[in-house]
């Protein structure tokens, strides 16, 4: 039988099983055997992962040919402005390589738990919070993108897959797709930008 779930990735916990000196993993929290991450998340990061026991399926969600759109709330030291955001949406240079098109937009701050330990606060330097979402997953991409346009991340959340959210789910929780999910992933993502 095919799996796939669905996880709210805590701060500081590596998107793998096997063990890393000591940091905690998937295998901490979901005891499904044979499922795997369609996708990762850094140990700095937190947020949705998927993870399913199905090699199609995981080509599917990975493969940037299917387009699958990630959603995340990004909160960047300074206060972000519009001319960074266009930045961001048309794509930016990192790696010799210009990113593609994404939605920017500044947004309130998002209702969240806390994080421990919580973003360093600096009274002199504000920060705010905006959302990309985005249809490429390169290495720490978030992270080059705000600090390419002069807004470092101080915290990173993804918040959505396609359709698919954090809603329900505290940090640490999983639980699996339902089938009208499931095949809401396999179907044409493009409908979801």
């Amino acid at each position: 039988m095919k799996d796939c779930v669905l996880f709210y990735k805590p701060f500081q916990v590596l998107c793998q099983f096997s063990a890393d000196g000591g940091k905690q993993t998937l295998a901490d929290y979901i005891d499904i055997p044979g499922v795997y991450p369609a996708g990762r998340l850094d140990f700095d990061s937190e947020g949705l992962v998927l993870l399913t026991n199905d090699g199609a399926l995981q080509h599917r969600l990975t493969d940037p040919r299917f387009g699958h759109p990630r959603t995340y709330w990004v909160q960047v030291e300074g206060t972000i402005d519009s001319q960074a955001l266009e930045q961001l949406a048309q794509g930016v240079i990192f790696g010799g390589k210009k990113t593609l098109p994404c939605q920017a937009k500044a947004i309130p701050e998002p209702n969240v738990p806390p994080r421990h330990p919580p973003v360093r606060f600096r009274k002199s330097i504000p920060t705010s919070w905006l959302t990309l979402t985005l249809r490429e997953g390169r290495n720490r991409q978030v992270r080059h993108m705000t600090a390419t346009v002069g807004f470092p991340t101080l915290r990173l959340i993804r918040a959505a897959i396609g359709k698919l959210t954090l809603a329900g789910l505290a940090p640490g929780e999983w639980r699996k797709l339902s089938t009208l999910e499931l095949k809401g992933l396999i179907s044409n993502p493009a409908e979801d930008f």
